[in-house]
């Protein structure tokens, strides 16, 4: 994540990601999830927030997933509902869930399958946000696969090329793999030129937004630094920002994860219909294409070549993804999670309200 999104020093409160845990499974319970299920909700977004990724953590998702359970328009004890099966692949309604409560589960699936049968993939419709991609790409690395994941929710936040009125959301993308004594590749990122969630992260702390991430409200990009806009004040662009830079190949991309996640599910075109989106869960058992423990020498034989490629003047070093994100893991497992002090006012104040043990300080 780009260092003008993370909190400044000053805002930093420091938090043993065990507590943290603690808390938001204790929220999650709060609003009626089943004690399993808000455990693994809750890792979903811990393991974001030690990863560096922020915007996909605490900080931006359990307040709006507490408000969307108060509104009853999230689903806290869904029954899914296996729509279409074979050996390989399964289609799940999942009854109103958030995504973070069927996507471990959906993943897990699309993993058990490989495992049997050589690759296989679960699509999930009827869903509320799944946090980011990554979570799920790195649950089949951790079991020696290479992962892969989709979503295509929230549309009509991002202008096509050529366009003035948005048509996809963030649609965003994931792939892991496995090496042998290598960082594991995760390849996480948004079809567009910034993530939503990181306007927020900019919004709290005060940083401004680079040209070419956004358009004003008649689709045309803002080349010039501005400080981030409210929530329906401006629209994003697909990676590439402008034509001339590539941005159909951003939108290509999102229009590819949009056709997989809500039409190869049956649920229908989200920018049509105004469908929340669907979600695509896939692993590839590598023992079904290759020798494992060769394929695991070839990715650390890869990965340490990038690495040790001269860095560009002004740069310390190359890095790939994945890398960055393991060195934050290792070091917040040690030192704490760093919120800002908003984020913990937060947590604070509603565990106050609700009755529920919050020890983040």
């Amino acid at each position: 994540m780009l260092e003008r999104f993370k909190v400044p020093e000053q805002d930093r409160v420091y938090v043993p990601q065990e507590r943290v845990r603690a808390a938001t499974e204790a929220i999650f319970r709060h609003n009626g999830v089943p004690e399993d299920d808000a455990v693994t909700s809750t890792d979903v977004l811990i393991k974001n927030d030690l990863r560096g990724v922020e915007s996909h953590g605490v900080s931006n998702g359990l307040r709006r997933y507490v408000a969307e359970y108060g509104a009853n328009s999230l689903n806290p004890k869904p029954e899914f509902k296996v729509t279409r099966e074979s050996k390989t692949t399964m289609t799940v309604d999942a009854d109103g869930a958030l995504g973070i409560h069927v996507g471990p589960w959906a993943m897990q699936v699309a993993i058990d399958k490989a495992k049997e049968f050589g690759m296989a993939a679960v699509a999930v419709t009827n869903s509320g946000h799944l946090a980011g991609c990554g979570y799920y790409a790195m649950m089949a690395a951790e079991q020696g696969m290479i992962g892969h994941c989709m979503t295509a929710g929230g549309s009509h936040q991002t202008v096509p090329t050529f366009g003035s009125k948005p048509v996809m959301g963030t649609n965003p993308i994931a792939w892991a793999a496995p090496a042998r004594s290598m960082p594991p590749f995760l390849f996480d990122v948004a079809t567009t030129q910034v993530a939503n969630n990181k306007i927020g992260l900019a919004r709290r702390i005060g940083a401004q937004i680079e040209p070419g991430w956004i358009t004003d409200l008649d689709g045309e990009p803002i080349m010039d630094p501005i400080d981030p806009p409210d929530t329906g004040d401006y629209y994003l662009l697909h990676i590439g920002g402008t034509r001339e830079n590539g941005s159909h190949k951003g939108f290509g991309l999102a229009l590819m994860n949009e056709i997989i996640c809500n039409e190869l599910s049956g649920y229908g075109p989200g920018p049509v219909h105004g469908t929340p989106g669907g979600h695509f869960f896939q692993a590839y058992d590598i023992e079904a294409f290759t020798d494992r423990e060769k394929f695991l020498d070839d990715m650390d034989d890869l990965l340490k070549f990038i690495v040790d490629v001269p860095p560009a003047s002004g740069f310390d070093r190359v890095i790939y993804a994945g890398l960055v994100e393991n060195e934050d893991e290792k070091k917040r497992m040690k030192d704490g999670i760093p919120y800002h002090r908003e984020v913990i006012e937060w947590f604070e104040s509603y565990c106050a309200e609700v009755g529920i043990e919050c020890n983040l300080r």
